[in-house]
C-alpha cells in the first residue's frame, strides 16, 4: 500500500507532552518513542503543504481527574508548568495548531474534540481526513479517534507513532482493535510516498 497526502488532509498530534514521557508525573511506557516517528511525519505534511494540530492537555491545578480530588491519576500537564510543554524534540513548525483541552476544573476531556471546537475548525479549513498519532493510545488518542470517526472525518491511525499506558496489560491492544472496528486505517510511515 502507498499513501498519498491529499490537500483535505491534516496532521493530529495527540498530548505529546513532557508528564507523559519517561520521568514524567504520568509517564507512558516508551512514550518519547513517538517523538522521531511524529518528526517524520511533521517533514511529510510540511512537504506537502498539509496542516498540523497538535492537542494538549491544558489542566487548572486542581483538576477533577488528579488524585487529590479523588480522580484515577497523579497531577500532570498542569497549564504553564514545565510537564504541559510538548516534548523537547518535538519538531512543530510554528504555524502548528494548538488545541488545549481538558482546562476546566470539573470536566474530563480525554478527546482532543471535547469542548475544544476542533471539528469546526477542521471543516472551515476543508480537512476530510486525519493522520492521528500520539499519547497515549488507550485513552486521549483512543477518544480523539472515536470523535473524528463519529464526526464524519477519515482516520489514518499512525500504528508506528502511538504508545499505551496499559493500566491493563491489553489496553492498548484492546484499543487500537477498537478504533479499526470503528473504521480507523492503521498504517505506518513507510506506507507514504515520501
Amino acid at each position: 500500500m502507498t499513501l498519498a497526502l491529499q490537500p483535505h488532509d491534516a496532521l493530529l498530534i495527540v498530548d505529546v507532552q513532557r508528564d507523559f514521557l519517561p520521568g514524567g508525573s504520568l509517564a507512558v511506557p516508551g512514550g518519547d518513542e513517538v517523538v522521531p516517528v511524529l518528526n517524520r511525519y511533521i517533514d511529510l505534511a510540511r512537504s506537502r503543504s498539509v496542516p498540523i494540530y497538535a492537542s494538549r492537555d491544558w489542566h487548572p491545578a486542581n483538576h477533577c481527574s488528579f488524585h487529590a480530588r479523588g480522580g484515577p491519576w497523579p497531577e500532570h500537564c498542569v497549564a504553564g508548568a514545565p510537564g504541559s510543554a510538548f516534548a523537547p524534540g518535538l519538531q512543530l513548525p510554528p504555524d502548528t495548531s494548538v488545541i488545549d483541552k481538558a482546562t476546566r476544573a470539573d470536566e474530563e476531556a480525554y478527546s482532543a474534540f471535547e469542548g475544544t471546537g476542533l471539528a469546526q475548525r477542521l471543516r472551515e479549513a476543508g480537512v476530510r481526513r486525519l493522520l492521528v498519532g500520539g499519547l497515549a493510545t488507550d485513552y486521549c488518542v483512543l477518544n480523539t479517534t472515536r470523535d473524528a470517526l463519529a464526526a464524519g472525518f477519515e482516520v489514518l491511525l499512525l500504528t508506528d507513532a502511538i504508545r499505551a499506558v496499559n493500566v491493563q496489560p491489553d489496553d492498548g491492544a484492546r484499543a487500537r482493535a477498537e478504533m479499526e472496528e470503528a473504521g480507523a486505517i492503521p498504517v505506518h510511515r513507510d506506507d507514504f510516498a515520501s
